[in-house]
């Protein structure tokens, strides 16, 4: 029976429709029906009269879990009192934001110079301002307006003019995040040639670093060539390995070339602790540098700042990157509150704390891993905020990034040798199934029943369809039969004992109506396990066959029945007359001459119909 609600939701929308389609003066009416489903189907739309706080929060309660039984449990943001703290800076900014005008500036002042003061002290950066934004990259394309307000004298009034006779230059590392170029030049109206991509080393040093030298010859061409080289992007962690640029060897040509350095990456946190790597402090002598302190410090909603340093408030203003309206300054608050709160002991022991859980955090708190054949030994670091990377060089790799992850998942150092302990424990079944995949692949292509899915996704022993051997059925048939047969072949393989894993394929697999087996352990017999396969498929489509010529026999059945009977019916006209079929007069016909007739029919024996099936399906099994 159908839920009353589904019924009322239907009733409602079907009554709508026919209301819209009779004509325009009955729309209000359609209008009323439209709403009662939308009620229905909770649809968000304006009420009326509005809602009560309790309601509204409620339905805030219900999209935030409403899918988390089907979604199944996800582990959620850690969220201490450092970040109930940066969550009521956004509760607090709009309260101050209503206060008298002088009274705001002086507030949104102080707030705007503490944190300021507070974050060039704790990153080492001296005499520096900040910027505070939500997009992580929005800083710098606030700081690059800001070159190029510096080198185009005139551009405030001359526009873009300018750039067209001196072509500026943007330079960024072949391993700096993707798209962040191409975003630069869309926020700031400059044509794709205006970026230039300076490869890693390929010769000497860390494959994932700026080559400085080529650098230095890219900067040289296109001086030569009437361009100008405006700024520079470099890294302190870059987003695939974690690796740091040669900061002073930037500086230095950007010195000498008049260019803008800006520096961003994940090891920039580093520059909290006591003890940090010379590759990293060289960064804050860069023009500009953008941090990120919410993941760093497991703060929630809080905005990334950019320091930079320069002399003209007047340029500054212009790009951007200062605000004479008070409540630009609030963007602040969250971030002022929460270093209160934590103290510079805090944030330094959660930085720390991430560091530490790489054993090399000197150099580089990030662990990029992937597992291979070739090597005797594997080293592997992660826990929660692990996540897949795909580097030029190594191919697709998992990266481990504490200082992103760890503060705001509560990532312990128990985790961290609870994981490693685990993906010890697979070495070995990765092992076996690398190895088993081709014997697999050769015991499948022997059988032609089966029909061996390539898919590179997928981590297990490989894929294989059931193709039915009946070629006497039309194209739409046979799909649905295949269909049928690899179900409930799944099914089937899904119910036995053991460890195998059984699955329709990953969830962009091209090819449908496949079974797809997990990873492999050492007593794994590849070769029984493909014709346990075609076993079960062999049975399934056997009764598949017997269930279909069932079928058909019932069919025939049921044709010979409806003729037979029309022909007694014919049978019977010709006997008894077409006055007696009419009820009236056939009544009294049949009253004045009865019709002595016999009693015609047919009978059907269950009993024998069961036997014959059973010795049917006897012979079949055998």
């Amino acid at each position: 029976m159908m839920d009353p609600t589904l019924a009322e939701m239907g009733n409602h929308l079907s009554d709508a429709m026919k209301i819209l389609e009779s004509g325009k003066f009955q729309r209000i009416l359609a209008i009323k029906h439209l709403k009662a489903f939308l009620i229905l189907f909770r649809f968000p739309y304006f009420s009326d009269s509005g809602q009560d706080v309790v309601s509204i929060l409620q339905l805030v309660q219900n999209l935030m879990h409403g899918d988390d039984e089907k979604q199944g449990h996800r582990r959620m943001q850690y969220v201490g009192e450092q970040g109930h703290m940066a969550l009521l800076g956004h509760s607090l900014a709009a309260y101050i934001s209503v206060l008298e005008r002088e009274r705001l500036r002086k507030l949104t002042t102080r707030i705007l110079s503490d944190t300021t003061l507070w974050l060039c002290r704790l990153f080492r950066y001296e005499n520096g301002s900040a910027y505070y934004h939500e997009d992580d990259r929005e800083g710098l394309v606030k700081v690059c307006r800001l070159a190029i307000n510096t080198h185009y004298e005139d551009y405030a009034t001359e526009g873009f003019t300018l750039l067209s006779s001196k072509h500026p230059v943007i330079y960024q590392s072949a391993a700096c995040r993707p798209g962040l170029g191409q975003h630069l030049c869309s926020q700031l109206g400059l044509p794709l040639s205006s970026l230039c991509i300076v490869p890693c080393n390929t010769m000497f040093g860390s494959l994932h670093r700026m080559d400085v030298a080529l650098l230095d010859k890219l900067i040289r061409d296109d001086r030569e060539s009437g361009k100008l080289p405006l700024l520079l992007i470099a890294n302190a962690g870059t987003p695939g390995a974690g690796h740091t640029d040669k900061f002073s060897r930037l500086k230095e040509l950007c010195v000498q070339y008049n260019m803008w350095l800006h520096v961003e990456g994940v090891n920039l946190a580093t520059l909290v602790l006591g003890q940090v790597s010379s590759t990293v402090t060289a960064a804050t002598k860069c023009d500009s540098m953008t941090l990120t302190p919410g993941p760093w410090l497991g703060l929630p909603a809080v905005p990334a700042v950019t320091l930079y340093r320069h002399e003209d408030p007047a340029l500054s203003l212009a790009a951007g990157l200062t605000s004479s309206q008070p409540v630009e300054k609030l963007r602040a608050l969250p971030l002022w509150l929460s270093l209160q709160y934590l103290g510079h002991d805090g944030i330094l022991q959660r930085i720390k704390h991430a560091s530490q859980l790489v054993e090399d955090e000197l150099n580089s708190p990030v662990v990029v891993f992937r597992f291979s054949q070739d090597n005797s030994t594997h080293h592997f670091l992660t826990n929660d905020g692990v996540d897949v990377v795909e580097l030029e060089d190594e191919g697709t790799c998992v990266r481990f990034s504490p200082l992103m992850t760890a503060a705001a998942l509560g990532t312990q150092e128990n985790d961290v040798a609870a994981l490693v302990e685990k993906l010890g424990e697979m070495i070995p079944v990765l092992s076996c199934t690398l190895r088993f995949r081709q014997d697999f692949k050769d015991e499948v292509l022997q059988q032609a029943s089966l029909l061996y899915i390539e898919d590179q996704s997928w981590p297990g022993l490989g894929g294989v369809r059931y193709e039915a051997r009946t070629t006497d059925l039309d194209e739409d048939k046979r799909h649905h039969s295949v269909e049928k047969i690899n179900s409930d072949l799944l099914k089937k393989l899904m119910e036995l004992d053991t460890d195998l894993y059984f699955s329709d394929g990953p969830e962009f697999c091209e090819e449908k109506n496949c079974i797809f087996i997990g990873m492999a352990t050492e007593d794994l017999d590849v070769a029984e396990l493909v014709e346990t396969i075609v076993s079960i498929g062999r049975d399934i489509e056997e009764s598949g066959k017997l269930f279909e010529n069932m079928t058909e026999v019932v069919r025939r059945g049921i044709q010979e029945a409806e003729q037979q009977l029309q022909k007694a019916n014919e049978e019977k006209l010709m006997e008894e007359g077409v006055l007696r079929q009419i009820p009236l007069v056939g009544s009294v016909l049949n009253w004045f001459s009865p019709l002595q007739a016999s009693v015609k029919g047919k009978t059907f024996n269950l009993a024998e119909g069961i036997d014959a099936l059973k010795f049917v399906m006897h012979k079949n099994v055998k």
